[in-house]
């Protein structure tokens, strides 16, 4: 059996409860407006940033840091956001001195406090290359200096960032191309060493040495079959000489021939030694090719290794000095951050009126579960209604016992 069937069953409950529903509005609005009045005003201020494009052609000039956008803001965002650096800015800026909290609860309350929010570029056909568009930097204060204050100094921190980190890059990629070259260079100038030592060890510093031997080898053949012919024909006219000859002449002239025989007989020797050494030498030279041919493919290589890295490092050099003057991919400021002029966040009236409205409705909860323990019928409406009998006449309730409670017990019960 229920109390509530009808409005005029809500008139008769707010009129009999009334004292403690207006107690417990009148407490819920006390503690409402003190909880308003306790709550901090928060200012939010924004600063948007831009990503602009590079002022010189890539076609024209590339720069050599790689990687989308928002990865590079990925990481700038990341090292923004670590204890140290929020620490440098807290005593920087002087955030929440007046709070007793302790520095990893300020941190936190801060990582809170910022936003940094992106907005892709539109697609060049349907996939996604990771270009950004817009970031916008917030900040939750207390102040609206403070939120001025902490989006400008989030927003130069991050343009910092992102231009230290590419010009790192562009160093890095220079660097690593400047000492490729010098470790190039030095092998490359061992290997010429290597080569010239090998040469003029083995006797064939120039490349036709081998024709050349063999050239040399028939002039001395040539020579030799001149020495024979010269031998015979000297022997020959010695024998009719000492045949017509007296003795004395005869063994004179024998002399003679004897020593010119003898000298042909030593240059014969010296040609054959020489012909036998430009031949042992022709016999070895395969081997000798082999190996200085492959002493020549390895000075190539590393000499086109060499022309690569000297072209990477002209590109390398062109990203750098793009980087260094700032002439490539940059952040840049569209929006500066202005003062806020109201609060964000509920205002402390409507706080204040919600609190109202909910005592409201938990004062009549109360009332109406008070009513609910004891379901007992109190007009004839209800008589009429729970039992179906029509009351001849309606008797008013009447105190007969002294008043031992308070009214206020009376009241509610």
């Amino acid at each position: 059996m229920g109390p509530i069937h009808s409005f005029e069953d809500i008139i008769d409950l707010v009129r009999r409860r009334a004292i403690l529903i207006g107690l417990i509005v009148l407490l819920g609005c006390l503690a409402s407006v003190y909880f308003a009045l306790s709550r901090p005003h928060v200012y939010t201020s924004y600063q948007v940033l831009q990503l602009a494009r590079p002022k010189v052609a890539d076609e024209l000039a590339r720069s050599t840091v790689q990687g989308t956008s928002a990865r590079r803001l990925q990481l700038v965002e990341q090292q923004l956001m670590t204890r140290g650096s929020i620490f440098e800015l807290i005593e920087k800026l002087g955030l929440y001195s007046n709070l007793p909290l302790t520095p990893n609860e300020k941190v936190n309350l801060f990582r809170r406090s910022v936003g940094i929010d992106v907005v892709a570029a539109a697609r060049t056909g349907y996939s996604d290359d990771g270009a950004i568009s817009v970031l916008t930097v917030s900040a939750e204060m207390s102040s609206p200096e403070l939120a001025q204050a902490v989006a400008r100094e989030i927003s130069q921190r991050i343009i910092e960032l992102s231009v230290d980190s590419r010009i790192l890059q562009a160093r890095e990629t220079l660097k690593f191309f400047a000492e490729r070259e010098r470790v190039l260079r030095t092998e490359l100038a061992a290997l010429e060493d290597r080569i010239v030592d090998f040469r003029n060890t083995h006797d064939v510093s120039l490349p036709g040495s081998v024709e050349s031997r063999r050239a040399e080898i028939d002039a001395i053949n040539q020579t030799l079959l001149e020495i024979d012919r010269e031998t015979i024909a000297i022997e020959r006219q010695a024998e009719r000489e000492i045949r017509t000859a007296r003795d004395a002449t005869a063994q004179r002239l024998r002399q003679d021939y004897d020593d010119e025989l003898a000298i042909l007989t030593e240059q014969r020797s010296l040609l054959e030694n020489r012909r036998h050494d430009l031949m042992a030498s022709i016999e070895t030279t395969p081997e000798i090719e082999r190996e200085l041919n492959v002493l020549t493919r390895e000075r190539d290589d590393v000499q086109r290794q060499l022309d690569m890295v000297m072209a990477r490092q002209s590109e390398a050099e062109v990203g750098f000095g793009l980087e260094s003057e700032q002439q490539a991919e940059r952040l840049t400021v569209i929006e500066p951050a202005g003062l806020p002029d109201y609060p964000t966040g509920g205002s402390r009236k409507k706080v204040a009126a919600m609190g109202g409205v909910a005592s409201l409705g938990l004062a009549l909860l109360i009332a109406f579960l008070l009513d609910l323990r004891r379901p007992v019928i109190r007009s004839a409406v209800q008589m009429e209604r729970e039992t179906g009998l029509e009351p001849v006449i309606s008797i008013p309730h009447l105190e007969t016992e002294p008043r031992q409670r308070g009214w206020f017990w009376r009241r509610t019960s």
